[in-house]
Parts: C-alpha cells; sequence; structure tokens
C-alpha cells in the first residue's frame, strides 16, 4: 500500500512534501500529467531533493517532436527504457546533433542547450533527471499540461492554450525556441 499525502499542487499525492522523509512509490503511482500525446510521472522533485533534482518518466506514443527549448540552469537526462526516442540537441557553439536512443541508451543534455525530442516508436518510456543550481521543473509539466489521475496516455492529445506557454519560462526554467531550427536532417 502506498501512502498519501496533500501537497500545495495537488489534494492527494503519493510524494510526501517535506524533506527528510523516506518513501516508497508502485509503478506508475507518482504525480501524472498529460501533456501533448504523453503521460508524465514525477516521483520526487525539489521538495523532496532540496531542489537539487527531480526523477520523472515520460511515455508517449510515436509522435512529433515536442518543441525547442532550453533550460538556463538546469542539466537533464534522458534514459530510454523503452522503446525509441530521437534526440535533437545544440551545443553552446551552434553544433547540433541527433541520436536516436533506444531502450539502455543515454542521453545528457547541458544547461543552456536548446534540444527536442521526438518519440519514434509507439509506447516508448523515457526516464529524466534535471539537475542544476536553479531548482527543479517537474511541476512544469502539470502546469503547462493537465494533472491526471489516468493510468494512460491522454485518450485525446492535451495541447496547450498558447497563452500558457509565456507562463512558465521565469518558474519552471523552461525556455521555448518556436524559432529554432533543426539542421540534422531528420
Amino acid at each position: 500500500m502506498t501512502m498519501e499525502f496533500a501537497t500545495r499542487y495537488r489534494s492527494r499525492s503519493r510524494i510526501p512534501a517535506e524533506q527528510g522523509k523516506p518513501y516508497f512509490i508502485e509503478k506508475g503511482m507518482g504525480d501524472r500529467a498529460h501533456l501533448f500525446t504523453d503521460l508524465v510521472t514525477v516521483y520526487a522533485g525539489g521538495e523532496q531533493t532540496e531542489n537539487a533534482f527531480n526523477f520523472f518518466t515520460v511515455e508517449g506514443p510515436k509522435g512529433d517532436l515536442i518543441p525547442a527549448h532550453s533550460h538556463a540552469d538546469t542539466h537533464e537526462v534522458f534514459y530510454v527504457t523503452d522503446g525509441a526516442v530521437r534526440l535533437f540537441v545544440e551545443d553552446l557553439q551552434g553544433e547540433q546533433q541527433e541520436k536516436l536512443l533506444t531502450a539502455g541508451d543515454f542521453g545528457f543534455v547541458p544547461k543552456n542547450c536548446p534540444h527536442a525530442y521526438r518519440i519514434e516508436r509507439h509506447h516508448s518510456r523515457i526516464v529524466g533527471v534535471a539537475a542544476g543550481p536553479g531548482g527543479t521543473f517537474e511541476r512544469f509539466f502539470e502546469n503547462l499540461g493537465t494533472p491526471t489521475e489516468e493510468l494512460g496516455l491522454p485518450v485525446q492529445p492535451y495541447v496547450p492554450e498558447p497563452h500558457k506557454f509565456g507562463t512558465v519560462p521565469h518558474e519552471y526554467d523552461v525556455r521555448f525556441l518556436p524559432d529554432h531550427q533543426w539542421r540534422t536532417g531528420n
């Protein structure tokens, strides 16, 4: 049995709001949100780690490119546990790379590097970890997307209203780059 807590983000959460409290979460039972065609599940965040890191999964179907964005103060890890994900990244000198990551592959994106990804196979899953001096951004997903108690992917894609994209950069260290062009060919 997993305990439930009330937090400032949710009336029901399996993640304790206070630091220094050990806890366990059963598979898929973290704080969940739908964003675009994906299900994001947060297992640990800034409140539990003194803003040192977060830990989340993203599951989704084969789909469109997630919009290019960067994090001024946050490094991000992509570890694929199922399926295939194409990671696009640009370094600080403007050199772009892309890499198809499959189960067991790892990608690292340093802070300030524009990046995006596209899920290439249905039923793909990414384990994400973000860390940096600016804190963590795990609550971005439910604030841009929509919190859900469902365990599966959204029945209909959840596309945020355009004005919501402007509300997240300062609070969650996510800066969207709508005019960014990928020159890598895929």
